[in-house]
C-alpha cells in the first residue's frame, strides 16, 4: 500500500474527546475532517500495489465539525492493483449538532484479479444530509463486495455506479438501512454487465418507523453481447407503522441471449403469528418485534465476512432499534 498519498493513524483522536475504536487487531485509521484528510489538504488517494495483501484493514473514518458547517465536497480514491486483496472500512458521522450537507465522490479501480472487500456504515444526525456518489470498475476476474450500513442521519442518498467490464468481474451489493421520524433514506444502483461471463448479487433490507421513507432504485443492464451474464437483485422492507413509505423500483434491461437475471421487492409489516407466538413464552412485545427486525436484518449483517467487524455491525444495528441513538456526540462515541 502507498503511503505517500496518507497518513497512518491507529487509535488517533480528534479533540481529544472522541476515539474511533473498531475492535479488529491490527485496524489502521485515517479520519477526513470537514473534508479534509488527515496531514494534507488535498483529496485522498490510495493504492494498492500489484499483488499485495496487507493483513490490515484501512479504515477511513470521515467527520463533520462545527469548524465547517453547511456544504461541503470531497472526493476519495482507491486502486487496487492486480491480485492484490484489500479490505476497507468507510465511515461517516456528524461530530455536532450543526445542519450539514456532505457529498463524497469515491472512485473504486478493482484490476484484474484483485479482490476487494468494503464496509460503509453512515451515521449522522436528523440534520445532516449525506450524499454519496460512488464509481466501481471491476476488471478480468475481479472481485468487489461492499456492505452498506446506514443506520442514522436526517438524508442520506447513496448512488452507486458499477461496471463489469472485463470477463469473469464479480460485484456484490448488500445494504441496511434503518430510519424513523422523518428520515430519508436512498439507494440508487446501477450494475452494468459490459462483457460476457459476469456475475453479480445485490440485496438490500430497509427498516422503517414513524414517517420514515425510503427509496430503492436498482438498474441492471446487460448490454449487447454480454452473454452467460447472471445477475441477480432483491430489495425488501419492513414497514412498522403505517405512516412509513418504502418505494421499489427494480429495473432490468437486457440486450443479450443467454443471461440468468431475476429481480424482486417487497414490503411488509412484523409477522403477528410469530409475536403472539414469542409473547405466549413469556417474551415482551417489545423484545419480540426487536427479535424479529433483528433476524430480518441479519440476512445482510451476516454477508460481512470478518466476524468481529461482524458482531459490531450487529451490536450498533440493535443499538439503533432499541433508540439508543439519541444524541449525536453519544452515538458517534459508541459506535466505534
Amino acid at each position: 500500500m502507498s503511503e505517500q498519498n496518507y497518513i497512518y493513524a491507529p487509535g488517533s483522536t480528534i479533540d481529544g474527546s472522541f476515539k474511533c475504536k473498531v475492535p479488529m487487531k491490527g485496524t489502521r485509521q485515517l479520519f477526513i475532517v470537514d473534508g479534509k484528510p488527515q496531514g494534507s489538504p488535498s483529496s485522498l488517494t490510495v493504492k494498492y500495489a500489484q499483488g499485495e495483501r496487507p493483513s490490515e484493514a484501512l479504515q477511513v473514518i470521515g467527520v463533520r465539525t462545527s469548524a465547517v458547517p453547511g456544504s461541503l465536497s470531497f472526493s476519495t480514491s482507491y486502486h487496487f492493483g492486480q491480485d492484490s486483496v484489500g479490505r476497507l472500512i468507510l465511515c461517516s458521522h456528524t461530530f455536532a449538532e450543526d445542519s450539514f450537507e456532505t457529498t463524497e465522490n469515491c472512485s473504486i479501480v478493482v484490476e484484474k484479479g484483485a479482490s476487494v472487500e468494503v464496509v460503509l456504515m453512515q451515521n449522522e444526525h436528523n440534520r445532516a444530509a449525506h450524499f454519496l456518489n460512488m464509481d466501481v470498475v471491476v476488471g478480468e476476474n475481479g472481485s468487489f463486495k461492499a456492505t452498506f450500513i446506514s443506520l442514522n442521519g436526517g438524508h442520506i442518498e447513496n448512488r452507486i455506479n458499477v461496471k463489469l467490464e472485463r470477463e469473469g468481474a464479480y460485484c456484490e451489493l448488500n445494504g441496511l438501512y434503518l430510519a424513523d421520524g422523518t428520515q430519508n433514506v436512498s439507494n440508487i444502483i446501477k450494475m452494468e454487465h459490459l462483457v460476457p461471463g459476469c456475475h453479480s448479487k445485490q440485496l438490500f433490507k430497509g427498516i422503517l418507523d414513524n414517517n420514515a421513507n425510503s427509496r430503492f432504485s436498482g438498474l441492471i443492464k446487460v448490454c449487447p453481447g454480454a452473454f452467460k451474464t447472471e445477475a441477480y437483485q432483491e430489495n425488501h422492507n419492513l414497514l412498522l407503522t403505517k405512516g412509513a413509505v418504502a418505494i421499489s423500483e427494480p429495473m432490468l434491461e437486457i440486450y443479450a441471449d443467454d443471461v440468468k437475471c431475476s429481480h424482486g421487492a417487497t414490503n411488509g409489516r412484523l409477522n403477528e403469528d410469530e409475536l403472539f407466538y414469542m409473547r405466549s413464552r413469556g417474551i415482551s412485545l417489545k423484545e419480540a418485534s426487536l427479535l424479529q427486525q433483528m433476524a430480518f436484518a441479519y440476512s445482510v449483517l451476516e454477508k460481512i465476512s470478518t466476524q468481529e467487524l461482524r458482531e459490531r455491525m450487529m451490536s450498533l444495528t440493535e443499538q439503533r432499534l432499541r433508540g439508543e441513538f439519541s444524541d449525536c456526540r453519544k452515538c458517534c462515541k459508541n459506535c466505534c
